[in-house]
């Protein structure tokens, strides 16, 4: 008699046909499932951010110990040699210990003598973010300022190091506005700090001469990263929005929308300098888009003039009777970064990637120096 198999008249089992999901799920299951799956993703995100927290507070006690002792003992730079020999032995499985990193950790901790701030703020931050900061950042006051936004804006260790050599904390909030006139606090100060002054746009590759719409063409072709210079909370909406006014037709270059603001901004290219009488056609257009698109729940409408040149007293001059929220900034569209920093920073589509969460950390892992 042949011997029987194991699973003689059942159903196959496989990944895509196992006899579980064939049979319907009770009523209310796929709801129940949904929150479990978003209950286990928050657990597995809580357990990294308090393992990520665990190492860089390690990190910085290590590095604390090495500057004490160093100080007490008089031990020179062998130490360090020896030190990471032995701990190597010790935990031969954990990454971390190699010289370099723990010359990181005695950097780290001489950089950020503070307990209660790496305890409070930085232990936030991934231990490559903390390099970031170290390696390109030269003050106190910089460090900082880049550590709050990093943590405030979630950005990946390759969008820190872009935000660093653009300069953003220099350029924020740089625009000419006259938010504090027209807004009411806080909502003027989070409006300036959310404009730049200059915008660079070096990354789209256009000469001086180019011309609006081809300089909007390209911010339409590279987006992502037009969104990533623009800064954190601006949503796009559209290009060449229309608005019927009076039975007429007219165009917004480029509009979008503040998440934390809570309002629309409308922006307009001008690919010549700044002259005052711009300063009513954008008023226009933020009167037509609180009129026909702002809802109930959204606040007034800002508008951002950005232009190749400007002069700063003009512009001061023609916002100061303006009653609606706008500002001026200038744009460049050549860059004006020294050329051997420029070959450092990632491309368009790198950094299209990296905003998509399509590439992984840097390969300059400090354990292998």
């Amino acid at each position: 008699m042949a011997a029987s198999l194991p699973n003689a008249g059942r159903l196959p089992v496989t990944a895509d046909r196992s006899p579980v999901s064939l049979t319907p799920p009770p009523g209310g299951y796929a709801e129940w499932l949904a929150e479990l799956k978003n209950r286990i993703h928050a657990a597995q995100q809580r357990a990294a951010l308090a393992v990520n927290r665990e190492l860089v507070l390690l990190y910085w006690h290590i590095g604390r110990d090495i500057l004490q002792r160093q100080a007490r003992e008089g031990w020179g730079a062998k130490v360090i040699e020896r030190l990471a020999h032995d701990l190597r032995t010790a935990f031969p499985d954990m990454k971390g210990f190699s010289p370099r990193n723990l010359k990181y950790m005695r950097a780290f901790a001489q950089a950020w003598p503070e307990p209660e701030f790496v305890q409070g703020v930085l232990a936030q931050l991934p231990w490559y973010h903390q390099l970031t900061l170290l390696d390109k950042l030269k003050t106190h006051e910089e460090r900082r300022w880049y550590a709050a936004k990093a943590i405030e804006h979630t950005w990946s260790r390759n969008v820190l190091a872009i935000q660093i050599e653009l300069d953003a904390r220099g350029r924020s909030g740089q625009a000419v506005t006259n938010f504090e006139q027209r807004l009411p606090k806080p909502d003027s100060d989070l409006a300036r700090e959310s404009l730049k002054d200059p915008y660079r746009l070096d990354f789209l590759g256009l000469t001086e001469e180019a011309q609006e719409r081809e300089v909007e063409d390209a911010l339409i072709k590279h987006v992502t990263r037009f969104l990533l210079e623009l800064g954190a909370g601006f949503a796009f909406v559209g290009r060449q929005v229309p608005l019927e006014v009076g039975g007429e037709d007219f165009f917004i270059d480029l509009l979008f929308y503040h998440l934390k603001l809570r309002r629309y901004v409308v922006i307009e290219l001008k690919a010549g300098k700044f002259r005052p009488e711009q300063v009513g056609q954008l008023g226009f257009y933020l009167t037509a888009v609180d009129a026909q698109l702002k809802s109930e729940h959204d606040a007034p409408t800002i508008g951002l003039l950005l232009c190749k040149s400007r002069n700063k007293v003009v512009a001061e001059y023609a916002l100061r009777d303006s009653s609606q929220p706008m500002g001026i900034a200038e744009y460049q569209l050549v860059a004006s970064l020294p050329e051997t920093l420029q070959t450092g920073l990632p491309s368009i589509e790198q950094i299209e990637q990296e905003l998509a969460g399509a590439i992984d950390e840097p390969k300059d892992d400090p354990e292998r120096g």
